[in-house]
């Protein structure tokens, strides 16, 4: 797997700013192109760069998989614009929800989708059908109901919060469909996805994260 340590705007605090799938990896505008280029040579995406809500915090607001992209209903309509034309073959949605941070609270691969025990029915069947995933559920990690800030999972595996219990591991694994491990990043933080970016072809990790972290990620994540 290729795996790489990474800073941006001088934080080790990457999967605030970045957002990736199979396809694509959206980034904030006024990164130099060096780092840009690490981050295509590591996930081997085409790079956009974008704002969400006038913002560069796209890995808080963006959730998705290869088949859909989520956007909080604070995206502004020339925003949704470029994504939905650079996004070409995702089906790309703003999501009507008081609840905007989606990347903190959906849990995605291509398979299932575990959400924010708040979403409503109506959310939770947008969500499913924009993801086209198979199975989705609402529930909690380590007892956290901000299910994407303590989770990445790919199509190859996943890592979570470092309290998980084997019972909920279990239950995850089966409902993503790949093995799943506990770990942290970013020397100890339990908030996975701020220091982990990932997609089937390569990780991104915050710069302060340490070697024994790695291993457990790359253990974790399929390789």
């Amino acid at each position: 797997m290729n795996l790489q340590r990474l800073s941006i705007f001088g934080t080790d605090n990457i999967g605030v700013y970045i957002y990736t799938n199979n396809k694509y990896t959206v980034v904030p505008r006024g990164l130099d192109s060096e780092t840009k280029e690490n981050i295509v040579q590591i996930l081997g995406t085409e790079l956009i760069e974008a704002e969400i809500s006038r913002s560069f915090l796209l890995g808080i607001f963006i959730s998705g998989n290869d088949n859909g992209i989520l956007l909080p209903k604070s995206t502004i309509d020339d925003e949704f614009r470029f994504l939905k034309e650079n996004l070409r073959d995702c089906r790309v949605e703003v999501l009507n929800s008081k609840v905007t941070a989606l990347g903190n609270t959906i849990l995605t691969n291509n398979k299932a989708a575990l959400i924010y025990p708040e979403f409503n029915d109506i959310e939770e069947k947008i969500i499913k059908e924009t993801l086209g995933v198979e199975e989705i559920r609402r529930g909690k990690i380590a007892q956290m109901i901000t299910v994407g800030s303590v989770g990445v999972v790919t199509n190859k595996g996943g890592l979570v919060h470092v309290d998980t219990s084997e019972k909920e591991l279990k239950e995850l694994e089966k409902l993503f469909g790949v093995k799943i491990d506990i770990g942290t990043v970013n020397f100890g933080s339990v908030f996975i996805k701020s220091g982990l970016i990932a997609n089937d072809k390569g990780t991104l990790v915050g710069a302060s994260t340490t070697g024994p972290e790695i291993l457990r990620i790359q253990k974790a994540l399929g390789e």
